[in-house]
């Protein structure tokens, strides 16, 4: 069992957990516009992330005392409509808050935000279930005070505890709780800050706080995705849209592609969907994507799934068995067996399949662009494919997740996202 040098641990949230800087200084904005009053022009409003909201008011804004009420009102509701939302989770966080939990760290979050304000953020990025105690002020106006806020989210019995944060009120708040303090340099306050303050610790970035906090522990395995469907399925526009949220929720993501992925698969796909390559037989053509697929699952997909990400396949095996299994006539199984050298045990974990009819599909695709060598086949050919994904996905219910992809972009990706956010952390309870 790892030895953990803390037996618990305590977060700030702004600028330690999130990058919240976007999301607060925009709703700091919108509420002095609503007030009517100007920023004052040496106002840095980066200073307005970790410090009480009200004090920024005060003494940072300039906000008359007969004002100050209206103006958190007002921020809580800019914040709570949008600037929330522009939130992102630092990476590594996620993996750092799992290994703790499963090295029997007690884990808690000491934020001067109102607590309900926190709560709802850390429910709608998936993190709650992290934390054994999650603890903020019950008002803006009657403050506990850094210190309380940390002895509050400490078990009552630890043996030696860390509070981690990114600004002095961390720090000082730590000092004044009676534990260590770790400082974060990445977030909103400076190294210099934070060693003023009087930081025990003071790391750059969440690889290095990974390793002060979990020394020699596994990184938790990563996931593999891979999305599927009819070329003019919408794949592209979907990847790049699941992507992004998972960056925002805090996802180390390596997006990669079929054929192709790395510079000897790229090469190989060159060579496939070239139009003066028309001679090609299917034969042929099934052995090169299983020659791409080896050298990619080895190269790019192996290493990123054991390094803890999430990996994005624009395409697996499945594209194989479906297009030249299905629409080739090599057969199903003929395909498994070509591929069962390159694939492995490197299954996807779950598969996205966008369902659209094939007449649909295919022309939308000839609509969009210039079509390669296999977008040019007739039209009984991808009715195969269609036929043989769809057998696919009687035979593999657990792995594969269908959607309706004859719908609007942002309907599709809602349902996408949670599919997968659901596969990744079943035990969240992710916003609908």
């Amino acid at each position: 069992m790892n030895e953990f040098p803390y037996d618990a641990v305590v977060f700030d949230l702004d600028g330690t957990l999130f990058d919240a800087e976007e999301g607060i200084v925009s709703s700091v904005e919108s509420a002095m516009e609503d007030l009517g009053l100007p920023i004052p022009a040496d106002a840095d409003l980066r200073q307005v992330v970790g410090p009480p909201l009200l004090d920024s008011f005060r003494n940072l804004l300039k906000v008359p005392e007969d004002k100050l009420e209206e103006a958190v009102e007002l921020y809580k509701k800019h914040f709570a409509d949008e600037g929330m939302y522009r939130y992102t989770v630092y990476p590594h966080i996620r993996s750092i808050l799992q290994m703790l939990r499963e090295g029997d760290v007690h884990v808690g979050l000491a934020t001067s935000k109102d607590y309900r304000i926190a709560k709802r953020v850390m429910d709608y990025f998936g993190m709650s279930q992290y934390f054994n105690a999650i603890i903020g002020e019950d008002s803006a106006y009657t403050k506990l005070g850094k210190p309380e806020l940390i002895r509050r989210a400490l078990p009552e019995k630890y043996h030696c505890a860390a509070m981690v944060g990114d600004r002095c009120f961390d720090v000082k708040g730590a000092i004044g709780a009676g534990i260590e303090s770790v400082g974060v340099s990445y977030g909103c306050g400076s190294e210099e800050e934070l060693q003023d303050a009087g930081a025990d610790h003071i790391v750059p970035d969440t690889e290095s706080l990974r390793a002060l906090l979990c020394p020699g522990a596994d990184i938790p395995r990563g996931f593999f995705l891979s999305m599927e469907g009819l070329d003019g399925s919408g794949k592209t526009t979907q990847m790049e849209l699941l992507e992004k949220k998972l960056r925002q929720l805090g996802y180390s993501v390596l997006r990669t592609r079929e054929p192709g992925g790395c510079d000897i698969s790229e090469d190989i796909r060159n060579i496939i969907l070239d139009t003066d390559n028309m001679e090609m037989s299917s034969t042929t053509e099934a052995l090169l994507y299983a020659a791409s697929r080896a050298q990619h699952v080895h190269q790019r997909i192996r290493p990123a799934v054991e390094e803890g990400r999430v990996v994005l396949c624009d395409r697996f095996v499945d594209s194989s068995v479906a297009y030249q299994g299905g629409g080739r006539q090599l057969g199903v199984e003929t395909i498994q067996q070509i591929n069962a050298p390159a694939v492995a045990d490197m299954l996807p974990d779950a598969t996205i399949y966008l369902a659209i009819d094939h007449r649909t599909a295919i022309r939308r695709r000839l609509d969009a662009s210039t079509p390669d060598r296999l977008e040019l086949e007739n039209i009984e050919f991808f009715e195969r494919v269609q036929k043989a994904y769809e057998r696919l996905i009687k035979e593999n219910r657990k792995r594969f997740i269908a959607v309706d992809a004859e719908r609007d972009i942002d309907s599709i990706a809602k349902d996408v996202l949670l599919a997968v956010l659901e596969r990744l952390e079943p035990e969240a309870k992710w916003e609908a």
